[in-house]
């Protein structure tokens, strides 16, 4: 039976789980997870400018992979990836280099300082998409982060977090970064494969809003045995 709750590193060594023991490679998964947030984006009626803030972890891979599925169903989507793709591995690379391939609206900010046009997309947007960051982030917020998210708060559109709202931290529900609390205010978050331990926070749901949880195709034994 999959746990209600998973902690920073319980999500952790399932995904390992899920690669080393079961076989299933990670790009599958990062396929499967988006699959299910464009499946309720579309049962949200998501229209109009579609952007998605990425960063150059997972999130962000996730990120481009939503981005590939919304453009194939005929919305208007734009990429905004806050890090020199130079920087991307894994399966964040792969995905990202399908969205080069597929002439995907991207737009590369290396220097959100001194670049500053991302912040008129975010302000234009319809509906915004969050992949800037996961589960794993702890510690003080580095910028361009804190500035991007507090744009995205700003904004109008309505916000969509990938796995969890970045800035949240995964096992507290509160802000990662305790001297300067930001998170972003997301109106929906699809989490993946259960909800994340610092949900149970009261606080928390004023940043989640609506929460899903999207199956990513693990097998449902690897939670039984982790029980034995």
């Amino acid at each position: 039976m999959i746990p209600q709750t998973m902690s920073r590193e319980e999500v952790r060594d399932v995904d390992r789980r899920a690669i080393e023991e079961f076989g299933l490679p990670g790009v599958v998964l990062m396929e499967n997870a988006a699959r299910g947030c464009v499946d309720w984006l579309i049962e949200l009626d998501v229209s109009g400018r579609v952007v998605i803030c990425a960063g150059r972890g997972n999130n962000g891979g996730y990120g481009f992979v939503i981005a590939r599925h919304l453009e194939n169903r005929g919305l208007d989507v734009l990429v905004l990836l806050f890090a020199d793709p130079e920087s991307l591995r894994g399966d964040a690379a792969i995905n990202w280099r399908v969205l080069e391939r597929a002439g995907t609206p991207v737009r590369v900010i290396k220097d959100a300082v001194a670049d500053d046009g991302w912040r008129s997309q975010i302000k234009s947007a319809d509906w915004l998409i969050d992949s800037l960051l996961g589960t794993g982030t702890r510690g003080s917020l580095r910028q361009p982060f804190p500035a991007i998210i507090a744009a995205i708060n700003e904004a109008s559109a309505r916000v969509f977090a990938i796995d969890l709202p970045s800035g949240l931290d995964c096992d507290t529900g509160k802000p990662v970064d305790t001297a300067s609390p930001l998170a972003v205010n997301a109106d929906f978050t699809a989490t993946f494969v259960a909800c994340k331990q610092g949900f149970e926070n009261p606080a928390a749901a004023a940043l989640t809003g609506e929460v899903r949880v999207i199956d990513i195709g693990v097998p449902h034994s690897m939670f039984a045995k982790t029980e034995d």
